[in-house]
């Protein structure tokens, strides 16, 4: 098993270096104005003592692009081993401080929607399986090709239209049940701390409702298939013919075995829980990860960009990784090749 494990830790590594190249090369391959747009705001701020040439000569030697692409690139990997990914240009701090300040807010949302997504989405997928063309397998096949085929902008407005909108008509209430956008609502600094939590709390529910709708599908239908190809196993006819009762056969000898291949799509998902929603936390105005990456990249936010980028690289093969790892636990015979 450790032997396994290193290399898949080595092949991550190597696959990295490719990928974080890649961001770096994309980058580099943008127009210059995002350069020279960024040394003439920061040369016309009161108190700079810098021309706009020489905030631009700075900004070039701070982030290797006077040094072409290989060494530029060498340059900006020295400092990011060290975690050192410089200012961000449009929240005007370190990249590292940005993404303190809003990472839980994007594990936060992450978490509970992966909690949601497993509790709802495996059991009605094995209750699908078990009940093979009936009216509760068209029913939760009907509700999953839903979530999968609606975009999220469309899903984010539709829960927004009828549970911050008309339900406010509706019950003819004096302010809406959820806010449309934002983390905090209008008395918020007049509360006590547990009453700032459940403030915040209900921020997260549209947001929440919005990714578990469009989410959920995928592993719905998953669990469903890979339940009924177990169901049509040998074994399980054989224990069936030994006279077990269908409740031990379906929940001791048949979902064990489909366990195999969902613990292996549910470890690839774990990092997912730190790298945001970007959609999603826009709609709502979420200052998570996502939220601020995509603000960062409409406003040119190299820094900031090739750190959200590089993150991402990170957490998709940490998530192969895990899924390899869990997948050799579960299944020995993995091992072995």
């Amino acid at each position: 098993m450790l032997k396994f494990t290193i290399k898949r830790l080595l092949i991550s590594v190597v696959i990295l270096f490719f990928v974080m190249f890649i961001v770096y090369a994309l980058m580099y391959s943008l127009p210059t104005s995002y350069m020279e747009k960024t040394a003439r705001e920061l040369s016309q701020k009161p108190g700079s003592l810098k021309s706009a040439q020489e905030w631009l000569a700075e900004l070039n030697a701070q982030y290797g692009m006077d040094k072409g692409l290989i060494g530029g690139f060498l340059v900006w990997l020295k400092s990011a081993a060290v975690g050192n990914f410089g200012d961000s240009w449009q929240w005007t701090d370190s990249v590292t401080n940005v993404f303190h300040d809003c990472i839980w807010y994007s594990f936060a949302l992450g978490l509970i929607c992966f909690i949601l997504e497993v509790v709802i989405a495996i059991p009605l997928g094995v209750l699908a399986a078990k009940k093979q063309y009936s009216i509760t397998d068209y029913a939760v096949t009907v509700f999953a090709l839903i979530g999968i085929s609606m975009p999220t902008f469309f899903v984010a407005t539709v829960y927004k239209l009828v549970l911050a909108v008309k339900l406010q008509d509706w019950f003819g209430l004096s302010k809406p049940v959820f806010d449309i956008s934002g983390m905090q609502g209008r008395d918020y600094v007049n509360l006590s701390e547990v009453g700032k939590f459940f403030d915040v709390a209900k921020h997260f529910v549209l947001p929440a409702l919005t990714l578990v709708t469009v989410s959920i599908g995928s592993l719905m239908r998953y669990t469903r298939t890979n339940m009924l190809e177990v169901l049509n196993a040998d074994y399980i006819r054989t224990a069936r013919a030994k006279g077990l009762s269908e409740k031990k056969v379906i929940n001791y000898h048949a979902f064990r075995n489909t366990l195999i291949p969902i613990v292996t799509i549910l470890g690839g998902s774990l990092p997912g829980l730190f790298s945001g929603a970007l959609i999603t936390e826009t709609l709502f105005s979420i200052r998570g990860i996502g939220y601020r990456s995509f603000h960062s990249m409409v406003a040119g936010d190299i820094p900031f960009t090739m750190f959200y980028l590089s993150f991402i690289a990170i957490l998709t093969l940490l998530g192969n990784l895990i899924a390899d790892i869990l997948y050799a636990v579960v299944d020995p015979r993995v091992r072995l090749n």
